[in-house]
């Protein structure tokens, strides 16, 4: 599928980006001197959240007369995952797409409850009628997995070494140091969180 130009493949995720919590992992320590990496804990009067939602893609495509191209774009999202959050997601990504000349995406995703939302699949029944019509964009095509499978989506190991190369075993990062920190691991840009507005009353 990625050597059809025009055609990207995408495999979608989110995850949760901790600062207090700490990933498994081996490290090399003097004998008799393990290293232990402790959870750690923020003050009372913190402001911040302790863990930031982020959506990831992992995108392939093949331009034409060219080589493969591979890369995982990510966004934080103020609040957790939701079908709001999700639409805005997919919305960026097709622009994204659009940009480097894909005319159709393989979305590959998991049964997360935003995800088969009523308002995620009427947005992209809508968007994909739009693009038809117009005879430009970036057409969705969603290839669900099959439930319980995360083995099957190669985003998820990127999540797990990404969340070791991050980890800060003395002190408590800020959002911002964290977001850097990630944001420098995949060589992805920091882009604008996406958040649902405020209601005015």
């Amino acid at each position: 599928m990625t050597q059809h130009p025009g055609w990207a493949l995408g495999f979608e995720d989110e995850t949760w980006w901790s600062r207090v919590a700490q990933p498994n992992l081996h490290a090399w320590a003097a004998n008799g001197q393990p290293l232990r990496l402790m959870d750690k804990t923020v003050p009372p009067d913190d402001p911040e959240r302790k863990a930031l939602a982020c959506y990831g893609l992992l995108v392939r495509w093949h331009p034409a007369g060219q080589a493969a191209q591979e890369q995982l774009w990510l966004r934080f999202a103020e609040g957790n995952p939701c079908g709001g959050l999700t639409i805005q997601f997919l919305a960026w990504g097709c622009d994204r797409l659009q940009a480097v000349g894909q005319q159709v995406w393989a979305l590959v995703w998991d049964n997360a409850s935003w995800h088969l939302s009523q308002p995620v699949r009427d947005w992209i029944r809508d968007h994909n009628r739009q693009v038809k019509r117009e005879g430009r964009g970036v057409r969705i095509l969603c290839c669900p997995l099959p439930k319980k499978s995360p083995w099957l989506n190669p985003i998820e190991p990127m999540w797990i070494h990404g969340k070791r190369r991050v980890v800060e075993p003395e002190r408590v990062l800020t959002g911002q140091e964290l977001e850097v920190r990630v944001c420098a691991t995949f060589g992805c840009t920091q882009e604008p969180h996406l958040f649902i507005p405020a209601k005015v009353s």
